[in-house]
């Protein structure tokens, strides 16, 4: 898929995509979302008080950590391109009492928000499906107060590996045509790429740290799991029912025989802090 010539279509995609994953997101399978995005939190030093804005907070992950870090006096705004994650993170925020975060339907490349009226801006595992990656970051970068943070996390090199692999395998077994479709997570995963990026889109001084790590996976089955609760979602809908059936027979056996028991989860930080005004 072009991402360049087809913004409306991946746009679309991504907002079908992860509208279909809401009901899988907070399944104990899926828990590095909550774990990535407390850690990207973790490394933004807020203070009571603070305004936060999440791009692409899905159900939460970041944005309602970020809440309780600003405390009462704080405010954090998360958007998100799909619905159904946001209702999910709205019912957590009532459940965890936290009346200082809010959400709503929103494009990062176009966020319609005034400049400079964010401590801190974050976008955990989303910026690599806008079309455009550079003219969100800027957007992101606008919307920062001189003295602010811009935290980006995506996923590094090998991600999901050796699962990943293995699915793919067994998705052009059946569908060849859907090996080289929808997975745009592949184009930002290195440091490197990542501090190139901030700079693409006007943020000065990155820096930007490459951790690699793992995520169990007591049970093979765990591994479809996690796949309809990911961007591999837009590849199973398009297999149709009896082929899903027999991608995930086929994928889970090959894991199962392989004794695999976790999976890569190498992720990248950045952080660009806006220079102050003299």
């Amino acid at each position: 898929m072009n991402f360049t010539d087809n913004n409306s279509g991946i746009k679309s995609m991504s907002t079908s995509t992860f509208a279909a994953t809401a009901d899988h997101f907070d399944d104990p399978a899926l828990s590095f979302w909550d774990r990535f995005g407390r850690e990207t939190v973790a490394r933004l030093g807020l203070h009571q008080g603070d305004h936060v804005f999440d791009g692409c907070c899905g159900t939460g992950a970041s944005a309602l950590p970020a809440a309780q870090e600003v405390g009462a006096t704080g405010q954090v705004l998360g958007f998100d391109l799909a619905e159904p994650p946001l209702e999910l993170a709205r019912a957590k925020a009532r459940a965890q009492g936290l009346t200082n975060a809010e959400f709503r339907l929103g494009d990062i490349e176009r966020t319609g928000l005034p400049a400079e009226s964010f401590d801190a801006v974050v976008c955990v595992f989303g910026v690599f499906f806008v079309p455009d990656m550079a003219a969100a970051v800027a957007e992101l970068w606008r919307l920062l107060r001189p003295g602010g943070v811009l935290a980006l996390t995506v996923w590094g090199p090998g991600w999901l590996e050796p699962a990943t692999t293995d699915f793919w395998t067994t998705v052009g077994a059946e569908r060849p045509d859907l090996v080289k479709g929808f997975h745009p997570w592949t184009r930002v995963t290195t440091a490197d790429a990542l501090a190139r990026l901030y700079r693409d889109g006007g943020a000065t001084a990155p820096v930007v740290e490459a951790e690699p790590g793992t995520h169990p996976l007591p049970d093979p089955e765990d591994w479809w799991t996690i796949v309809r609760g990911m961007g591999y979602r837009a590849t199973v809908e398009q297999l149709g029912p009896a082929a899903e059936a027999r991608v995930r027979d086929a994928n889970v056996a090959a894991l199962r025989e392989a004794g695999v028991r976790q999976v890569q989860t190498n992720i990248v930080y950045g952080r660009a802090r806006k220079p102050a005004r003299s």
